[in-house]
């Protein structure tokens, strides 16, 4: 029996520039927060810090000739983990640097290059960054034809990159349905997945090793919906700036099985404990408690949400990754894991849950918030590359007016804020609060 051979990879320092300057962009962040003795500050450093670590593992596996991976939050980390494999995500960049200096005029160097104004910005500039050289190349890719058109359209636009030609690729086929053939059928793709990574890095899976991951990440999960619950809390003890977002980068990014994000975890639910049984918040007085529900504005995200708190004491309570439907992993066995990941990563990652599949999703997950939260006022962003949320807007005001509640929808980007400007944006909500005699 023959070993195939693996592919050599050929490390170039030229497209690890950008990269180590994000790199340095987060360790200053990490630095500021260093100065700022509250906890949420603190809080807020520790996931910087781990960020910076996931970014230094990365280029040393490159200078080393070692193997590791791009892919996906939704595409089983859990398996990354156990087969030792580091990764980043290949849509990284225009979210962890979205607060950097240098992203409009990324945004402008894809438009320039001719990628559609039209499409996605995140999608958009993922493939600027491999067209552009400023992507690590690795040595195999997980891809992603789901849940949205923009995202197979960057599968395919890398698919048929010159620059990643000999990068091997491998993408799940998601089933639409959620029903056991559609969980049983994707635990089939996890383990091809499986297999793919076997063949092009070397790494073997080890059951006990998987099995431990997934016991963590259930640890994980439990602790989140826990926290999530004391989110519930008049009033809220977090905002914007500590929860969801973080929460999700630990669990499903950087430290997804690791106990260093289980402590982290437990750091976030006793400060958000303490909070509650002090009734401290995150502005003096509590006036709106809204449901932000997409992704924050990343590219713009320091010029909107504090102003909605010091200007209308507007507390997000809840938003589209914060939410909680994760389902334990069975852990008695190999079949019992592999559909447990299945259901894990189709069925209950945030946004991957609502664009997948049917509508009803959409409806559904508002109304569970409203009513548990005690929600005042929903907002729907419009993202302008989420046109399946956007296309479900009627029905989302329709569930809204039914629970009288409420809802916006702007019409944004999350990236580029020249596209609806954060002042258009304040005049919008403050006209509309006015309206509506909020706040």
């Amino acid at each position: 029996m023959t070993t195939k051979k693996l592919r050599q990879y050929k490390y170039d320092p030229d497209t690890f520039n950008r990269y180590r300057q994000e790199r340095d962009y987060f360790n200053f962040l990490s630095g500021i927060l260093a100065t700022m003795p509250d906890s949420m500050s603190q809080l807020s450093k520790e996931i910087t810090d781990i960020t910076v670590e996931r970014y230094d593992q990365i280029v040393r596996c490159a200078e080393e000739g070692k193997p590791f991976v791009a892919g996906y939050f939704c595409a089983a980390p859990e398996i990354y983990e156990a087969m030792g494999l580091p990764w980043y995500m290949i849509m990284a960049t225009p979210f962890l640097a979205a607060s950097a200096p240098y992203l409009t005029e990324d945004i402008d160097a894809a438009e320039a290059m001719g990628l559609g104004t039209d499409w996605c910005t995140a999608c958009r500039l993922s493939l600027y960054y491999i067209e552009a050289g400023l992507t690590p190349k690795p040595w195999a890719l997980i891809g992603l034809i789901h849940p949205c058109d923009a995202g197979n359209m960057l599968h395919q636009a890398v698919a048929r990159n010159k620059k990643w030609r000999d990068v091997p690729i491998f993408a799940s086929d998601p089933p639409y349905f959620e029903d056991q053939r559609g969980i049983d059928y994707y635990a089939g793709e996890l383990r091809r997945m499986v297999a793919f990574l076997e063949e092009h890095t070397g790494a073997k899976l080890d059951l006990d090793k998987l099995r431990e991951v997934c016991r963590e990440t259930n640890k994980q999960y439990e602790i989140l919906s826990e926290y999530t619950q004391l989110r519930r809390a008049h009033p809220c003890p977090h905002g914007w700036g500590v929860g969801g977002p973080q929460a999700f980068a630990a669990t499903q990014v950087f430290q997804t099985g690791r106990p260093r994000g289980t402590k982290w975890l437990q750091q976030l639910y006793a400060d958000a404990e303490e909070r509650v049984k002090n009734k401290t918040g995150p502005v003096p007085k509590e006036r709106i408690r809204y449901f932000w529900f997409d992704l924050l504005p990343f590219g713009w995200v320091f010029e909107l949400m504090p102003w909605l708190e010091q200007e209308w004491g507007a507390v997000l309570v809840m938003e589209m990754f914060g939410l909680q439907p994760y389902t334990p992993i069975d852990l008695r066995n190999e079949e019992t894991i592999f559909k447990g990941l299945a259901k894990r990563n189709l069925y209950d990652s945030p946004m991957i849950r609502q664009a997948r599949g049917p509508a009803d999703y959409f409806a559904s997950d508002i109304a569970r918030v409203v009513k548990d939260y005690d929600i005042d006022l929903v907002i729907w962003p419009g993202h302008m590359g989420h046109k399946d949320g956007s296309a479900s807007t009627g029905i989302m005001r329709e569930i809204c007016q039914e629970l009288k509640v409420p809802y916006i929808h702007i019409g944004l980007d999350l990236f580029d804020k020249r596209y609806t400007t954060p002042e258009e944006c304040k005049d919008k909500l403050s006209k509309f609060f006015s309206a509506m005699g909020l706040g």
